[in-house]
């Protein structure tokens, strides 16, 4: 039997899809599926070659100056970047599961910068969205399936601070406590 690591990922960006704009910062906190805390990852990039600001990305940063100055400290090439986080994922003890809240943001980014600076993603095609798993859990439609609308006992006395480690850690042990209310069903 495969063990599966649910590694939770947050990227912050300073615009919506990968190229155009640049992925700041990632980090992944790397679960097993009884809420241990195995190992996490944290990384500030360097922007694109050719890369701008979206407007509206950028006009959001300014009203979070904190978070957008901690995706600023020490930024690495996103190739140096990608490598050690590719080689932190191969090195994890077991099959590495992407989830994110919301997956397609976030995914579109690493498997991108993965591909683009690597060649490989451990990840596949694969990822798992935390918001879409709630939502067949929970059996309701998308929309009443928000954060605002989960059992209050799935959060962590974490707060969400746009700052990439504390933010995958915090969906890390939401998705936990979600998979194991499912699994005791």
């Amino acid at each position: 039997m495969t063990i599966e690591i649910y590694v939770s990922t947050d990227v912050e960006s300073d615009g919506p899809i990968p190229g155009p704009h640049s992925m700041l910062s990632i980090a992944s906190a790397a679960y097993s599926a009884n809420k241990q805390l195995i190992s996490t990852f944290t990384a500030n990039l360097e922007t694109l070659p050719g890369a701008q600001g979206h407007p509206k990305t950028m006009a959001w940063w300014s009203q979070q100056p904190t978070a957008w100055e901690a995706s600023r400290v020490n930024p690495q090439s996103p190739e140096k970047v990608m490598k050690e986080y590719h080689a932190w994922l191969k090195a994890l003890p077991g099959e590495p599961i992407f989830v994110a809240y919301p997956v397609a943001f976030d995914f579109m980014f690493v498997y991108w910068y993965l591909i683009k600076f690597v060649g490989d993603s451990p990840f596949n095609h694969s990822a798992l969205d935390i918001r879409s798993y709630a939502m067949a859990f929970l059996k309701k439609n998308y929309h009443e399936s928000g954060k605002q609308n989960l059992p209050t006992e799935w959060f962590e006395e974490m707060p969400l601070t746009h700052v990439a480690l504390d933010d995958a850690m915090q969906q890390g042990m939401l998705f936990c406590n979600l998979l194991q209310n499912n699994l005791q069903q």
